[in-house]
């Protein structure tokens, strides 16, 4: 099997507005330009997979299967736009953290690249041809140490500013839509198959 480019985003503050520790359905709402993008995303017909550190499981804010009406939550949003989620990933660790069995150093809390590594085994991705759309420079090194292309929004979340030789995104921009109109440029839509344009 070929493997395909896939769009891995960002959660908190790139797909939605970041509300810190939020597991609450009802609270998720979109962050500026993300809801565009997506549907503009969606019509490329590349896999779209969410890449993301959710650390209130590590601090005791929250219980992991929680995450999951989180992901429920998501792929509607996604679905109301056209398109659809293929993938929910999230690292659940923190090395502070306050429970012992999530209080450890990881390969897939952001920036490290493990859960883009895991992604792309598990659906057939060539991480050389993605993107990896994120709001602070953790997200670029992510990217980067997987072998995507990358995207910073220049939001004002990312407020460090730490340089680093994997930490120079391929491309910036002001916001998802703004970001998706660069992948769309530079990322030729998905061929389809008769079985799937059916």
């Amino acid at each position: 099997m070929a493997l395909k480019p896939a769009i891995f985003l960002d959660k908190d503050g790139t797909l939605l507005e970041d509300v810190p520790y939020n597991v609450d359905p009802d609270r998720m709402a979109w962050a500026p330009g993300a809801r565009a993008a997506v549907a503009l995303l969606g019509r490329l017909g590349h896999p779209l997979i969410v890449i993301s550190n959710q650390p209130g499981v590590a601090l005791g804010r929250f219980e992991e299967p929680a995450l999951a009406a989180v992901r429920e939550r998501l792929s509607a949003m996604f679905e109301r736009e056209g398109a659809r989620l293929s993938g929910f990933y999230y690292c659940p660790h923190h090395p502070q953290g306050k429970r012992p069995e999530y209080a450890l150093s990881c390969l897939c809390r952001k920036p490290m690249p493990g859960l883009l590594t895991r992604a792309a085994s598990e659906h057939g991705i060539d991480l050389r041809s993605s993107w990896f759309v994120g709001d602070i420079l953790d997200d670029v090194e992510a990217g980067t140490r997987a072998g995507c292309r990358t995207l910073l929004l220049v939001n004002g979340n990312e407020t460090e500013w730490l340089r680093g030789a994997f930490r120079t995104p391929t491309d910036m921009a002001a916001d998802l839509y703004a970001a998706a109109r660069v992948i769309a440029r530079a990322l030729p839509p998905a061929r389809t198959s008769g079985r799937e344009a059916a």
